[in-house]
């Protein structure tokens, strides 16, 4: 009679509504640093091109590109402005990552929310504009408390909302990697290197599902940091069917930054990383609080080993 009792019970919850959500993995998808300049395979214009086809075919509803308008000047910006609309054009929106990238803790709290203000000028007329900041290199000012907290007041003031993130995996490094091997005339093992790429995005957000779950009792739609990049163009719908096969579901910028861990502005030692970090660093969970492969020393070691085949 007990467990019909349960049964009945769930029936009764599941009808009215207010049985309790399965478990979820959910992400989003989010592209710092637009338009960044060539990489180590494809021109600006191609990557672009590959990125929309890439988030087309592997059924990305919308994803966010963080845009810093000062990358426009640059001599590889020439079309930039062009690229951010077909972004747009194809279903996905854009934020505020600063006018030109610099470090709150290296700038005074006026300087960096003018920089905010410039960047804000730019992007808040256009179609698919949201209002989310995402801090240049996740530097929220580092241990300047005061200066965290003036930007915070600042960012309120200004309607816009910490675009955060809880997933990170390192994907500027290796970039960054990948385009010095090219310039130095090193043979890439594409393959290899689509592998690494993969499975350490896989890894960071089940790294940091779990890390989260510890710090406030739930999985929340995840925030995955990426960049635009060659690797991102070529490898993205591999990245896409690793995270469903994971059990992952990719779900739209604008359902994750709705997320009620949207609310948090935690309090720590340091301000400077993840929010997923940030948290369990609040809650006082112990280290590691952030993934390996963020390490830039581990994962190049894994680059030379397994890309360029360094040490064979």
């Amino acid at each position: 009679m007990r467990l019909f009792a349960k049964l009945m019970l769930a029936v009764a919850l599941l009808l009215a509504g207010l049985a309790p959500a399965a478990a979820q993995k959910r992400i989003a998808l989010t592209f710092d640093d637009v338009p960044r300049g060539r990489g180590a395979f494809l021109t600006p214009d191609e990557r672009t091109v590959k990125l929309i086809a890439g988030l087309r075919r592997a059924g990305v509803p919308q994803a966010a590109f963080f845009v810093n308008p000062a990358n426009l000047g640059n001599p590889d910006g020439k079309g930039g402005e062009e690229r951010i609309l077909a972004y747009v054009a194809a279903g996905h929106v854009i934020a505020n990552h600063s006018w030109s990238h610099p470090h709150l803790s290296e700038t005074s709290a006026a300087d960096f929310l003018a920089n905010i203000d410039r960047a804000d000028a730019w992007l808040r007329p256009r179609d698919g504009f949201r209002p989310w900041f995402r801090f240049p290199f996740l530097d929220e000012g580092m241990a300047d408390k005061a200066k965290r907290d003036a930007v915070r007041a600042g960012l309120k003031a200004r309607g816009l909302h910490n675009g955060y993130v809880t997933a990170d995996g390192a994907d500027w490094f290796l970039e960054q990697l990948t385009i010095d091997a090219a310039k130095a005339g090193k043979p890439i093992d594409m393959a290899a290197l689509r592998d690494l790429y993969v499975e350490t995005h896989v890894g960071a957000a089940e790294f940091f599902d779990g890390l989260m779950v510890k710090a406030i009792g739930r999985s929340p739609i995840h925030v995955m940091l990426m960049h635009e990049t060659d690797l991102a163009a070529l490898f993205l719908p591999d990245l896409v069917a690793a995270l469903r096969a994971k059990g992952w579901e990719i779900v739209t910028a604008d359902a994750a930054f709705a997320d009620p861990v949207n609310q948090l502005f935690p309090d720590t030692p340091s301000a400077n990383g993840t929010l997923t970090e940030a948290v369990a660093w609040e809650k006082n969970l112990p280290a590691p609080r952030w993934y390996e492969r963020n390490s830039t020393k581990l994962l190049g070691a894994l680059f030379a080993a397994r890309v360029l085949h360094e040490g064979e």
